[in-house]
């Protein structure tokens, strides 16, 4: 298998340590390891302190997949399988699904790998969503894309990177579509639960469709991504099995620490999202007032969810230009939407990728401010 250079993950390889005002992260403000500790029970401390360092189950541990599928309506803790981060994840799924002769139908822009891991397989055809109709998903291009060999759509909302969630009757509709040709859907459902307080979310796809894969991970909503624990769940059970098949040549099995620090994540996942969700709820009015000074260089919607947003750049010269000498002058590091570029759908030259997620975004948004006014 031949794959590309992942550009958003090169990027972040050159810049995300070394900028010093990080504007387009995708996770949530994290914690420290006593601050997570503090939420667990005693049995839970004792647990993890005094835990046997060995091999864990493939599937990931009894209690933790248990943990997970209560934050399911319908899911049971046999129809969930863990991974080491939602990249294996999205790796399984699409090399047990898809083969040679298989058709897959993407999403774009989207996180890079959703759509080269179907390109390296087989034929994919992209449908992107429409800027101008609030980033949302046309099902009847959807509908136009389906060939009969298609096996698998794959989604992400609320969406990466514009952080859009889709209409509720257009969800249930791809849902309908995708039922009755028998495709599967990997629904990419990582930022579900963060954003603005109140947000409506979708249910979950594993909720409501025998053939939904719901992906989802520690990392973004919980802001944990150094537990690297993420996990698919679903009530089609060959795929499951199929799946952890192939996690055998890849992580074996995730890291006992990190399920032990999973498990209290998610016991506490409410008062998570809600700590989390204010910062998202404190850092918007901010990007507001940023971009009310600079009408004239930017086009800023606030998003529906996740913590981060893509607003058009208007400025003087091109994104790619305007973000390389941000971080190279200010230190402010931003994503350019030429790292979303896609071999299946016309190219968007003029966004970019902020985040919302941390705390601390009143230095880089005035390092930023700064750069603009000087130059």
């Amino acid at each position: 298998m031949q794959l590309p250079d992942f550009r958003l993950e090169r990027h972040f390889s050159t810049w995300e340590f070394k900028a010093e005002h990080h504007l387009t992260a995708s996770d949530a403000e994290s914690m420290s390891l006593p601050d997570l500790l503090a939420m667990a029970s005693p049995e839970q401390r004792d647990s993890f302190e005094n835990m046997w360092l060995g091999y864990t189950e493939t599937w990931g541990a009894p209690d933790l997949r248990e943990a997970i599928a209560g934050t399911y309506t319908s899911i049971a803790p046999d129809q969930v399988l863990c991974f080491a981060g939602a990249s294996e994840g999205i790796f399984a799924a699409n090399n047990v699904i898809l083969d040679a002769d298989s058709h897959a139908v993407v999403v774009t822009p989207n996180y890079q790998s959703h759509e080269a891991l179907p390109l390296t397989i087989c034929e994919a055809t992209g449908v992107p969503l429409d800027p101008d109709d609030d980033w949302s998903l046309d099902i009847d291009r959807v509908a136009a894309a389906i060939q009969p060999n298609t096996k698998l759509v794959t989604i992400n909302f609320p969406h990466n990177p514009t952080g859009t969630i889709l209409a509720p009757d257009r969800y249930h509709a791809l849902i309908e579509l995708c039922r009755h040709h028998g495709i599967y859907i990997l629904h990419d459902e990582i930022f579900h639960g963060l954003g603005p307080t109140g947000t409506a979310h979708l249910p979950y796809t594993a909720d409501v469709y025998e053939r939904g894969l719901s992906l989802n991970v520690t990392s973004k909503a919980l802001g944990l991504p150094g537990l690297r624990v993420g996990w698919i769940a679903s009530a089609d059970a060959d795929v499951l099995s199929r799946m952890e098949r192939m996690k055998h040549y890849l992580s074996i099995c995730n890291s006992g620490p990190s399920e032990r620090l999973a498990i209290i994540a998610l016991e506490n996942r409410k008062q998570i999202l809600a700590r989390n969700c204010t910062i998202v709820d404190n850092n918007l009015p901010k990007w507001d007032a940023f971009f009310a000074q600079f009408p004239a260089m930017f086009d800023w919607v606030r998003p529906d969810g996740s913590c981060t947003g893509f607003p058009r750049y208007t400025g003087a010269g091109d994104v790619e230009s305007f973000t390389r000498s941000l971080v190279e002058e200010a230190g402010v590091l931003l994503l350019p939407s030429t790292i979303y570029r896609s071999d299946l759908s016309p190219p968007i030259t003029d966004r970019f990728r902020l985040g919302f997620g941390r705390r601390g975004l009143d230095a880089g948004l005035a390092a930023m401010a700064d750069h603009l006014k000087q130059s």
